[in-house]
């Protein structure tokens, strides 16, 4: 069994979410927490049930399934049997009017059923205050994340290279490119806060397939397996000389992941302006990444980051055509996708010990998607990288 999360860092949790609550919802009276990955993140555990957080008084993790792996894994104080919300329900004296749950995540069906025998009249939102404290990163969180940091770097800058010959589907190299990461410490699930999304190993793309359109809110694409599921890599798409590879995905160790973008030109260099369209976006992350100091903004930091590209160098640049992100860069950790991005709106400054991927990237017809990325720890000398330094676009001959 993996180590238990320490009970100090999930009473440092539980004493930040009170303080952030205090600030954001002064009046705030009960908050429920349903979603397995935040059940995890402030019980160290992931089971069915509800962690019930009064304003006054002790949190309690009410489990349906399995209460036995709850006490076996968590060091939580109070972790209790339920055989529904009744038996919750029972326990407290007085129900405030007022519930903040997770909107984000709770299902319409599932809070009726809580509702049944928690009949608050008012329902708010508590996602961005959890966001919020998620984003800043312990030093046990840290360390797991350097841990997967390690096994990202390892595989995608030094093993992808013996995994692509000539004739390889995408969706071949894609399950070997799993079986790799697995075998070298990766937890093998990736995990995403964006609603009804699904993703095997990552975006994997031979050339034009790189920057094919897909629902998915970053700037690569692929081909996928079919219309029903647009994921993993195409079985027609195959590896041929002079092909563009781009592998974006996350590395996970102990939930927590790191996110990189690796790219190589198979047997043969791509055409210049797209090697130098390439090395202007590590120009680009290696800019942002200076500016990941405490204090600063991440608007202010995609801002400066625009201002310096010319119109024609923002054409294409962080998507293809008219399918372009609105960010430079995200939190990551126990999900890809946290808080906060490097985006216009996201005003309040980074503090130390925030983790996020800064990925530039640029659409090139007939090539694909060229670019990096990295994850980096928010430090007080700039941005310190997780997940390797390699320049990309390396050739495999």
């Amino acid at each position: 069994m993996s180590a238990k999360v320490p009970y100090a860092e999930l009473q440092h949790r539980m004493d930040r979410f009170r303080e952030r609550m205090d600030v954001k919802h002064p009046a705030w009276g009960i908050a429920a927490i349903f979603s397995k990955i935040n059940l995890y993140y402030f019980t160290g555990t992931m089971q069915d049930g509800v962690l019930l957080i009064p304003r006054k008084g002790d949190a309690t993790f009410w489990v349906r399934r399995s209460y036995e792996r709850a006490s076996d894994e968590s060091l939580f104080s109070d972790v209790r049997p339920m055989a529904g919300f009744r038996d919750a329900a029972a326990q407290i004296r007085d129900i405030p009017d007022t519930l903040h749950l997770e909107t984000e995540i709770v299902p319409l069906a599932l809070l009726q059923r809580f509702q049944k025998h928690f009949p608050v009249h008012e329902i708010r939102s508590l996602d961005a205050v959890v966001a919020h404290v998620r984003s800043i990163k312990s030093a046990y969180e840290q360390a797991l994340m350097i841990k997967a940091g390690k096994i990202h770097r390892r595989v995608l800058e030094d093993l992808v290279p013996e995994l692509l010959h000539e004739g390889i589907s995408e969706a071949v190299f894609g399950a070997e490119l799993f079986a790799m990461m697995v075998k070298e410490g990766h937890q093998g699930i990736v995990r995403f806060g964006m609603f009804d999304t699904e993703i095997v190993v990552g975006q994997i793309g031979f050339g034009e397939s790189s920057i094919y359109p897909t629902y998915f809110d970053g700037p690569g694409g692929c081909y996928g397996m079919s219309p029903g599921v647009p994921v993993l890599g195409s079985r027609e798409r195959t590896l041929h000389h002079g092909d563009l590879v781009f592998i974006d995905n996350a590395c996970g160790v102990g939930g927590y992941q790191t996110d990189k973008t690796m790219t190589y030109m198979f047997e043969t260099p791509l055409p210049d302006e797209a090697i130098e369209t390439h090395h202007r976006c590590v120009e680009i992350q290696d800019e942002i990444a200076s500016l990941l100091r405490p204090g600063n903004t991440p608007s202010q930091i995609y801002d400066t980051a625009l201002k310096g590209l010319s119109p024609k160098f923002l054409e294409n640049f962080m998507g293809f055509g008219k399918r372009r992100v609105k960010f430079l860069g995200h939190g990551v950790g126990l999900v890809v996708d946290e808080l906060p991005a490097i985006a216009k709106g996201f005003d309040e400054p980074l503090q130390e010990g925030m983790i996020l991927a800064i990925e530039p990237k640029k659409g090139i017809t007939g090539v694909g998607m060229v670019g990096i990325e990295n994850t980096f720890v928010v430090t007080p000398g700039g941005g310190r990288s997780i997940t390797g330094k390699s320049l990309g676009l390396k050739l495999v001959e």
